[in-house]
């Protein structure tokens, strides 16, 4: 248990370390100022902190479950196996609709055989409840980099 706690310190003081005092307010816009409309509220304690020890666990779930599917696939199949599968994962995360319509992502859950459970994301996660509205040519604009 004394472990498990020096390594949270650990990893706390290392996450505290390597935030800079000027990265405080990473989304700022043209001004200095950050762009609450666009990127919402910030918390500076949950950039810096983790404010439980799973929560980093749980943030690179599927990160982590990718990872030991493709090891698990190379060892069986070859390298070439991941390799293609990544590739596709990579062509499928391109596949976007406008900024200002929501994007399912249905062909990188079918990929990752997510297609037909259901979770949390699906219920709380309703497009028609986001809070992100906006004028759709400044929010294309926007994305593309020519404000």
């Amino acid at each position: 248990m004394s472990h498990q706690i020096e390594n949270s310190r650990g990893l706390r003081s290392q996450l505290k370390d390597s935030v800079p005092v000027a990265g405080l307010c990473p989304q700022a816009g043209p001004y200095g100022v950050q762009d609450t409309l666009r990127r919402g509220f910030s918390s500076v304690k949950n950039e810096l902190l983790p404010s439980h020890p799973l929560e980093l666990s749980e943030k690179n779930f599927q990160l982590n479950q990718d990872k030991l599917n493709f090891t698990t696939l190379r060892n069986i199949q070859g390298l070439h196996a991941p390799l293609k599968l990544q590739m596709e994962y990579r062509a499928a995360r391109q596949i976007q609709r406008l900024p200002f319509l929501p994007s399912s992502n249905l062909a990188l859950d079918t990929l990752r055989g997510t297609d037909e459970t259901i979770g949390f994301e699906d219920i709380l996660n309703d497009p028609a409840q986001c809070e992100l509205m906006g004028e759709p040519h400044i929010m294309t604009e926007y994305k593309l980099g020519l404000l």
